[in-house]
C-alpha cells in the first residue's frame, strides 16, 4: 500500500508540541542551539573570551585590541531513540484527530522521559556536588539547597538569574513548607513540573533525576548551564510484515552537555540508611 495521505510534519510537529508540554528537565536547557539536528550531526555553541576592562587615562594611548580567543565547543547529537507502534489504519487516525492525539500524546510521554533522564544522567559528571547525606528532616533538606545556592553565588551567578532546583518527589516533600507555592492559575509552569519558588529559584519536582544506588543527584543550575538539541528526525508509515494493517515509526535525535560548569551544583542526597 502505497502512503500517498500520510502527513509526516503533522505527526513531527504534533509531537514535537506535546514534547514541550511535557518536558521537565529539557525545559531548564538553554535550547537556542534547535534546528536541523540529525543522526551523528554536531553543534557549535560559539563563546568568547571576556574582553579586559582596562583604566582610560586622557592623553594615553591606549592597549592593542586584544583578539578574541574562541571558547566554543560541539554539542554531539548521539542520543537516538525510537517509537514503534501500531495504528491499523493511517488513513482513519489522520481523520480522527482524537485517535491522532492519543498517538502523539503516547509517543511523546516516552521520549520525553528518555529525553529527561539523558539530562539528569549529566549530573554525575559535574564538577560541582555535594558529599552524600542523608536529608531525613526539613531543615536538612533547606540547608542543602542553601549550601548549593551559595555554591553558585560564590562563582558569580547572580540572584536575578534563572536558578532551577531540580529535585525527586520525596526532597519536595521535606521542603514544601519553605517554598513559596504557585499560583493555580499558572498552568504551564506547574505543567512543567514546577512546583514552588525559593529564594528566588525555581522548584521543579522530576522523576528522572540521576541516581547512583544510594543517593539521588539533585541539579541545582542555571537555564544556560546545560545545552540541548534535539528533534523528531523522521516519522515513517509501514505496513508490518506479520500483522495486518499499519504502523508508525518515529526516531527523536538529540544531545546535551554541561556548557557552564560553575553554573551546575550537585546535591547527593537520600532519605534513609
Amino acid at each position: 500500500m502505497a502512503f500517498e495521505n500520510f502527513k509526516e510534519t503533522i505527526w513531527a510537529k504534533g509531537i514535537e508540541r506535546a514534547l514541550k508540554r511535557r518536558c521537565v528537565l529539557e525545559a531548564n536547557c538553554n535550547r537556542q542551539f534547535q534546528g536541523d539536528v540529525g543522526e551523528g550531526k554536531r553543534v557549535k555553541i560559539v563563546g568568547a573570551m571576556r574582553p579586559t576592562i582596562n583604566t582610560y587615562i586622557p592623553g594615553k594611548s591606549i592597549n592593542v585590541a586584544e583578539s578574541p580567543i574562541d571558547t566554543g565547543v560541539y554539542l554531539d547529537i548521539d542520543q537516538y531513540k525510537y517509537a514503534n507502534f501500531f495504528v491499523d489504519s493511517i488513513d482513519a487516525a489522520q481523520s480522527d484527530e482524537n485517535i491522532m492525539q492519543i498517538l502523539i500524546d503516547g509517543a511523546a510521554d516516552g521520549i520525553t522521559e528518555l529525553r529527561d533522564m539523558y539530562i539528569g544522567s549529566l549530573a554525575n559528571s559535574s564538577e560541582n556536588m555535594s558529599d552524600s547525606a542523608l536529608v531525613d528532616t526539613v531543615d536538612k533538606a533547606v540547608a542543602e539547597i542553601d549550601n548549593a545556592l551559595v555554591a553558585l553565588w560564590e562563582c558569580g551567578v547572580r540572584t536575578a538569574d534563572d536558578i532551577v532546583v531540580e529535585c525527586p518527589p520525596w526532597f519536595y516533600d521535606k521542603i514544601c513548607t519553605k517554598v513559596i507555592s504557585l499560583s493555580t492559575d499558572n498552568p504551564k509552569l506547574i505543567g512543567n513540573g514546577e512546583v514552588g519558588r525559593y529564594k528566588g529559584a525555581h522548584i521543579v519536582m522530576s522523576n528522572c533525576l540521576y541516581n547512583d544506588g544510594l543517593d539521588d543527584y539533585i541539579m541545582v543550575r542555571t537555564k544556560k548551564a546545560i545545552a540541548f538539541a534535539g528533534g523528531i528526525h523522521r516519522v515513517i508509515p509501514y505496513e508490518p510484515e506479520l500483522q495486518f494493517g499499519e504502523a508508525v515509526k518515529v526516531l527523536d535525535t538529540y544531545g546535551a552537555k554541561i556548557v557552564r560548569p560553575i553554573e551546575l551544583f550537585v546535591v547527593r542526597a537520600h532519605m534513609m540508611e
